[in-house]
This record gives C-alpha cells, sequence and structure tokens, in this order.
C-alpha cells in the first residue's frame, strides 16, 4: 500500500530521517515505534506531504509517487490524524469535517447532505458521533473519532494516527481498537505511530522501530514481546516494570479534609474529599479524566482562587487554604503540571531562564547587587546541572523550550522542581507523551525522591503506570474518593469499575 525508500531529511544541522526504508502492507495495522526524536512521525508527515523529503522515494500502490503537499496525499487516498487535534471549538462536526472540501458551491454550502453523509460514515465504522454536535460538546475520544470522520469523508484508504491514544482513557482506548480492527476488515489500511508497546503489541500485525532517524527493526507483532521492543527502541536493555521497596512511612505530611473545589458555574469539581499522604510513600489517584483531578492537583498547588475551595488543606499542620503558591513553594511543595505548555514552561524563553521558573528570586539566583540583579552565572550552573542529572537532550542550556521533544520538556521540568529538595511533590501525567527510555528514568526519579522522604501526590491516566508506583491508590470519581485500594492486590477490573462506576 505504502513505501518509503532511501528517505532523508534534514532540517539544519539536524538528521531526522537517515535513508528510511517503511513497507506497509494494505489491510494491515502498522506500528512505527520509537524514542521521542527517533525520526518517525517526520517520516509520515513526509508520507502526508507535510514534508518534502531532502531525498528519497514515495510509492503508493508500488508506483513511485511525487507527493508535495496534503492535498496530493489526500487525493492518493491517505490521511492523517496528528496528535494534537485539528480541530475549530465553535464549529459543528460536520462543519469541522467538511472544512476544506465543502460540498455545494460559493452560493450554497449543502451541510445537510454533507451530515446524512457523514452520519453514515459513522453508522458503518461504529464512530457514534452526531453530525450536528458543536466539538466543544464533545469528550477528548468523541474529538478522536471526528478526526478519523474527517479521513474518511475524504475516502481515505490509508490512515496514519500520530498519538492516537496519548489523550485517551483506557476505556476509551478499547473502543478506538475496536474501531481500527473494523476498518481493517473492511480493507483500510492503518499506520500508528507511538511508543506504547502493551499497545502495540495488542492492535498492531507489523511493526518497524525507529532509532536516531534510522530504521533499526521490521517484525511480526506475533513473534515479537515488549522486551525486544525496548531494546531496539533504546539500544540498551529496558526495566519495563518499576522496583521498589516497601515504603519507610513517616508522620502525615500533607492533610485534606472535607476538601471540595467549586468552579464558576457553582458546580463542585472536587467534591468533600478527605485523604492524607505521609512522607516516605506515593499516593496515587486513579480515575477518568475529568473528574476532577486537575482541580485537586491545582487546588493544593495554589493555582486556584480560596473563594471557590471549601475544607481544609492542612501541610506540616499549617493551613494551606489562604496562602499563594510562592509561600506554598517556600514551605517546600513542588508541583509538576499535567500540561508541561500551559502551566510548565515559556516555551520561547531559554532553557536557562525555564530552569529558575518559581526560584528566579531566591539566592544564589539573583545574589547580585543585594538580590536587585539576576547572577547569570548561577542560573547557567544551574541549568547544567539539571540537564546533565536528567539527561536532557540535546544538552544545550541556550535552546529555547521548544526545541526539545516532548519527553525532554517533561525531564527539564522535573528535574527543575527535584532541584528544590520538596518535602511534597504533587505530580500530574508525569509521563505523558513521554517515551520508554525517560518513562525509566522518571519512574526511578519518583522513588527515589520517595525512598528520600518526600511525600508524592501522583495522578496518571496510565492505569500501569499509577498503580505500579503508588504504595496506595486512591480512586476518584465524579469529584469524589470513590475507594482506597492496594495497588499490589487490586485487580485492574475492580479498579476500572471505582473509575467508571464509583463503587
Amino acid at each position: 500500500m505504502l513505501e518509503l525508500r532511501q528517505i532523508t531529511k534534514r532540517f539544519g544541522d539536524v538528521l531526522a530521517n537517515d535513508r528510511v526504508d517503511i513497507v506497509v502492507k494494505p489491510a494491515t495495522i502498522h506500528a512505527i515505534v520509537g524514542e521521542n526524536g527517533a525520526g518517525k512521525s517526520t517520516a509520515m508527515r513526509i508520507a502526508y506531504g507535510f514534508y518534502t523529503a531532502d531525498s528519497g522515494e514515495i510509492l503508493v500502490d508500488g508506483h513511485v509517487r511525487d507527493i508535495k503537499s496534503p492535498h496530493d496525499a489526500i487525493a492518493l487516498g491517505i490521511g492523517m490524524v496528528h496528535q494534537h487535534f485539528m480541530l475549530v471549538e465553535t464549529m459543528t462536526v460536520a462543519e469541522n469535517i467538511v472544512l476544506g472540501a465543502e460540498p455545494g458551491n460559493t452560493l450554497a454550502l449543502d451541510i445537510k447532505s454533507a451530515a446524512s453523509q457523514i452520519r453514515k460514515l459513522s453508522e458503518e465504522f461504529k464512530l457514534a458521533v452526531n453530525p450536528n454536535e458543536p466539538i466543544e460538546h464533545l469528550s477528548v475520544g468523541q474529538q478522536q473519532r471526528v478526526e478519523l470522520l474527517k479521513a474518511l469523508y475524504r475516502h481515505a484508504r490509508l490512515l496514519i494516527l500520530d498519538e492516537p491514544t496519548a489523550v485517551l482513557t483506557p476505556l476509551e482506548v478499547e473502543e478506538f481498537f475496536a474501531i481500527l480492527r473494523r476498518m481493517r476488515e473492511q480493507g483500510k489500511t492503518v499506520i500508528i505511530i507511538t511508543h506504547k508497546l502493551s499497545e502495540v503489541l495488542a492492535i498492531s500485525d507489523e511493526v518497524t522501530v525507529m532509532r536516531d532517524g534510522k530504521v533499526v527493526g521490521r517484525v511480526q507483532t506475533k513473534d515479537t514481546n515488549a522486551a525486544e521492543l525496548a531494546r531496539l527502541m533504546v539500544g540498551r536493555e529496558v526495566l519495563l516494570r518499576v522496583e521498589k521497596s516497601d515504603p519507610d512511612v513517616g508522620r502525615p505530611k500533607l492533610e485534606v479534609n472535607k476538601l471540595s473545589v467549586i468552579d464558576r458555574n457553582g458546580s463542585k469539581r472536587v467534591n468533600d474529599v478527605t485523604f492524607n499522604v505521609r512522607s516516605g510513600e506515593i499516593v496515587g489517584i486513579a480515575g477518568v479524566e475529568g473528574n476532577g483531578q486537575t482541580e485537586l492537583i491545582e487546588a493544593l498547588a495554589g493555582l486556584v482562587d480560596p473563594a471557590y475551595i471549601k475544607g481544609e488543606m492542612i501541610f506540616e499542620g499549617k493551613s494551606l487554604n489562604h496562602m499563594g503558591a510562592r509561600v506554598r513553594r517556600e514551605l517546600g511543595i513542588a508541583h509538576i503540571p499535567e500540561d508541561r505548555h500551559r502551566r510548565g514552561l515559556l516555551l520561547d524563553f531559554m532553557l536557562t531562564e525555564n530552569s529558575i521558573l518559581g526560584v528566579h528570586y531566591r539566592p544564589p539566583i539573583t545574589a547580585l547587587a543585594g538580590g536587585v540583579f539576576l547572577d547569570n552565572n548561577a542560573i547557567q550552573r544551574r541549568a547544567d546541572e539539571i540537564i546533565q542529572r536528567f539527561d536532557v537532550r540535546p544538552p544545550n542550556a541556550a535552546l529555547p523550550a521548544r526545541a526539545l521533544s516532548g519527553g525532554n520538556q517533561q525531564k527539564l521540568i522535573i528535574g527543575r522542581e527535584y532541584h528544590v529538595n520538596p518535602k511534597l511533590l504533587l505530580v500530574s501525567q508525569p509521563t505523558r507523551g513521554v517515551d520508554i527510555g525517560a518513562i525509566e528514568f522518571i519512574h526511578r526519579q519518583l522513588v527515589a525522591l520517595r525512598d528520600a522522604g518526600c511525600a508524592i501526590l501522583l495522578v496518571s491516566a496510565e492505569l500501569e503506570e499509577v498503580t505500579s508506583l503508588s504504595d496506595r491508590l486512591l480512586i476518584i470519581h465524579d469529584g469524589r474518593i470513590a475507594g482506597e485500594v492496594d495497588p499490589k492486590v487490586a485487580t485492574l477490573e475492580e479498579i476500572g469499575l471505582l473509575m467508571t462506576r464509583g463503587h
């Protein structure tokens, strides 16, 4: 169906694709895996016409094709769903799907006939999407389906999906995979770009592994396993499980009593929650996204107006309720946010500048002229320490944060928060969009911090991650704590029922 032959692509001095060969058979699900920066998305964007290769050939149906733009790719039956959805939230499903391929003429846009066609496609592939619903009313999983319909509406025979499950819940992933299997049965070809090995083994027929811009392996899924794929991706043996000893638990650092967080419409996003986190332990919070996890962590971090908070938040015997975020940091509370772009980094600032966010007013950062001026030498030393200890790549502190891959941006944030030696760490989605080598590294750092006596409150949508890292696991549903389980003995089914039903 699709073949890339000797594809090479440079961005300045960076060799993103180095003579890449990929063969995708028709009516299969083909996974392309690799660490962040391995070149997998670049290769597929070349196949879709988003980039033009410096050299090499693209073959579709056995014939060499000149794909200079996405328009050329769509004409050949190739569609692509990007990691970050490209939807206009104020428009309906149908309006988004026909955008750029509007039916009718310039005087009369025939949305009714488009909606009818979209409804038929939705029923055919069991996508269950209402064409007349505004995008802003849809869940993330439903928006993913709209992106699929957008490609199918344009008669795509080959669908390229870039990290398609990065923002889906476990239940949405199962439903999504059922949709992909139906597409394969109906003769569609699917390429998934991902780093989640459990999903690769569950859904794909063949796997291409990339590392440092090159293809380093091609295997039939039935003939491989997670350990072999991880070794090919990283170039060494990777520990796929979290290794940790029993916790040496101390006194409670954080006590939360009957906490509620109310939104501007008066709805309780967090509803009467009570729990504690002790020094030397990781307390995990599992739940379907949108059930109050974000509001809970942001309230604890001091990012919610106290007027919208009821109940008590106590840290080492002190009430946090009317303390700002800076005061909480001074007490020893660090925060790794779930959205690294919105809350964690200033993307156009250099790594040096990002490395001091939250401590920019403290000595030795402001040691000059009695604390009036920043000490660039101290800032440089701090940035270099974080980059070296947390293996941030490329190791160039003068780069802007947006020049880093998602995984390396995450390592920079984690390094910055660890550098303050926190007593309590609030961490949300620590490995979202992060490759397998970095995941192993981040997990080890979390366990090491816990073993050093830090109290850690962990929120993760990755059920496997939160169960393997946590010493105690709280399940949140509809803003309430639905139960507490021992992650060593609780089954995924039990946790899943608490997550989805609350009991």
